[in-house]
C-alpha cells in the first residue's frame, strides 16, 4: 500500500494552500503524487457547454474523457476513501484533504483558537500545522510551541509546524511515511 497522508482541518483553515506547496516541492523531487479531496458540500467538475458536461446532464451515470496527457472520470455517485487510494496506488505518495474521520496519519490544521477543539475529535493525529504563534492567537504571551504541543496530546508530544514551514513539512512527511527522494 502507498503512503497515505491526510490534511484535515476547517474549512477556509489552509488545507489547499498547504497541499499545493507540498505538490510543488514533491514534484521538484521527481515524487507523483495523488490528491483526494473530499467536498461535503457538493461540487461541479464538469465545465458548462462542453460534451462531457451535455451527456452528464441528458442522464449519463458516468463519463470519462481520456487524451494523451489526461484524464477525467465524472460519476454519479460517492466514492469511499479506499477505493480511490487503491486506484492511485502507481503513485509515490498520497495526499488526502478531509475525510476527517479515516483511519491514516493527518496533520491537522488550525487556522483560530477555536480550531483546537478538532484535535478531541479525531484520531490518528501525526503533527499539528497552524498559523505563526501572535498572529494566531493560540499561545500565551511567552508560552512555547512545545509546551503547548504538551498541553495539547497530553503526555505524547506530537510535532507542530507553521503553516509557511512547507519545506519542513515536506521533509517530515518524507520520513513519517519512508518515501525516498
Amino acid at each position: 500500500m502507498k503512503p497515505v497522508i491526510q490534511i484535515c482541518g476547517y474549512k477556509n483553515s489552509g488545507k489547499t494552500t498547504l497541499l499545493a506547496g507540498l505538490v510543488e516541492i514533491f514534484k521538484g523531487m521527481n515524487l507523483h503524487t495523488a490528491v483526494i479531496k473530499h467536498d461535503v458540500h457538493g461540487f461541479e467538475g464538469d465545465v458548462e457547454a462542453t460534451d462531457t458536461y451535455k451527456l452528464r446532464k441528458a442522464g449519463a451515470t458516468a463519463t470519462a474523457i481520456t487524451s494523451p496527457w489526461r484524464t477525467a472520470v465524472v460519476e454519479e455517485c460517492e466514492t469511499p476513501l479506499t477505493e480511490l487510494i487503491g486506484r492511485f496506488q502507481s503513485y509515490d505518495l498520497i495526499l488526502v484533504e478531509g475525510f476527517k474521520q479515516a483511519v491514516y496519519p493527518k496533520l491537522v490544521m488550525l487556522h483560530h483558537p477555536e480550531d483546537v477543539g478538532l484535535i478531541s475529535q479525531l484520531g490518528e493525529i501525526a503533527a499539528l500545522v497552524c498559523r505563526r504563534e501572535k498572529e494566531a492567537g493560540l499561545l500565551s504571551e511567552g508560552e512555547s510551541a512545545f509546551a503547548w504541543d504538551a498541553l495539547l496530546s497530553g503526555e505524547q508530544i506530537i510535532p507542530m509546524f507553521y503553516a509557511d514551514e512547507v519545506d519542513k513539512i515536506a521533509e517530515w512527511i518524507l520520513k513519517l511515511v519512508e518515501v525516498e527522494k
